[in-house]
C-alpha cells in the first residue's frame, strides 16, 4: 500500500479526495495524520483529537463497486476489517453501534465515514476516514468515548495499527470481489451492538421510544421491534440510539 503521512491537515478524506479526482493513484492509498481540524463523522459531528495520540486516516479503495447498492456492503467490509484488527489487538467487547461505530463494551472507540465518488464512467471510488481512540485517555465532555489505552492501559503503536486495519479491510473486501458478501451480512449481524435487548432511540423530531433491535436490512436500515409488536425499518438519519 502507498502510504503519505501528514502532520497536520484540515481533513484526510478531503485531502485524499482531491489526489483521487485529480491524478491516478493506486488502490488503497492511505493518508494519515496527526492531527486534523476539521474532522467529521455521521451527520456531521466533529470528532476532536490531541495531537499524534489517535489513528487519523482515510483509505482509498476502487475497483470494487459496481453499483450504489452495495454501498452499504463496503461500510459493512470495512467495519469488520477494524473490528477484526483490534480483536487481534486483544480489545476486549467489541461491537459495531449501527451503522458503524466501534464499541468497546458501552465506549465509543472508533467512527468511521465513507464518501462515495461516482466518475464519469459510472466507476465507483470510494474514501474511507477512520478516527480511532489509541493513545488519549482525556475526552472532556464526551462520557461515552474511551480509547484503546483507556480500556486496556497499553500504549500502542500509531503505524502498526493502520498496518493491521488496512490489512484486514483487505481481507473482508476481498470477500465482495468474490461473491461472498453473505458472509459479511451473517458476521455484521452477529457483532451488531444492543442487538436483541431492549433500548432506547430517539426519532428526528426528538421523541424517544423503547424498541428491540432485530438487525440490519440489505438497505441497511436499522430494524426494530417496537411495544406493539411491530417491526419498524429507519434509515441513518432517521433514528439514533441512546446509551
Amino acid at each position: 500500500m502507498k502510504l503519505i503521512k501528514l502532520d497536520a491537515i484540515d481533513s484526510t478524506n478531503d485531502f485524499l479526495k482531491g489526489l483521487a479526482q485529480n491524478q491516478h493513484i493506486e488502490n488503497y492509498t492511505v493518508v494519515t495524520a496527526k492531527t486534523q481540524t476539521k474532522g467529521k463523522g455521521q451527520h456531521g459531528t466533529q470528532w476532536h483529537d490531541e495531537y499524534n495520540k489517535n489513528l487519523i486516516t482515510s483509505i482509498l479503495i476502487k475497483e470494487t463497486l459496481t453499483t450504489i447498492e452495495g454501498i452499504f456492503v463496503l461500510n459493512i467490509a470495512v467495519t469488520l476489517g477494524i473490528l477484526a484488527a483490534l480483536q487481534k489487538n486483544k480489545i476486549p467487547s467489541l461491537s459495531v453501534k449501527w451503522p458503524n461505530d466501534i464499541m468497546s463494551d458501552n465506549k465509543k472507540i472508533a467512527g468511521i465515514l465513507i464518501e462515495n465518488l461516482i466518475q464519469e464512467n459510472g466507476k465507483i471510488q470510494s474514501i474511507i476516514g477512520i478516527g480511532l481512540n489509541v493513545n488519549q485517555t482525556e475526552f472532556n465532555n464526551l462520557p461515552k468515548a474511551s480509547s484503546l489505552k483507556g480500556i486496556t492501559r497499553m500504549e500502542y503503536d500509531i503505524q502498526d495499527i493502520v498496518i493491521q486495519i488496512v490489512e484486514e479491510i483487505k481481507k473482508k473486501v476481498a470477500l465482495i470481489s468474490d461473491n461472498k458478501s453473505e458472509i459479511l451480512w451473517e458476521e455484521y449481524q452477529q457483532n451488531l451492538f444492543k442487538k436483541g435487548i431492549p433500548v432506547v432511540l430517539e426519532n428526528q423530531k426528538g421523541l424517544k421510544f423503547m424498541g428491540i433491535i432485530q438487525g440490519v436490512n440489505r438497505n441497511g436500515k436499522l430494524q426494530v421491534l417496537l411495544e406493539d409488536d411491530s417491526i419498524q425499518e429507519y434509515g441513518i438519519k432517521e433514528v439514533s440510539l441512546i446509551f
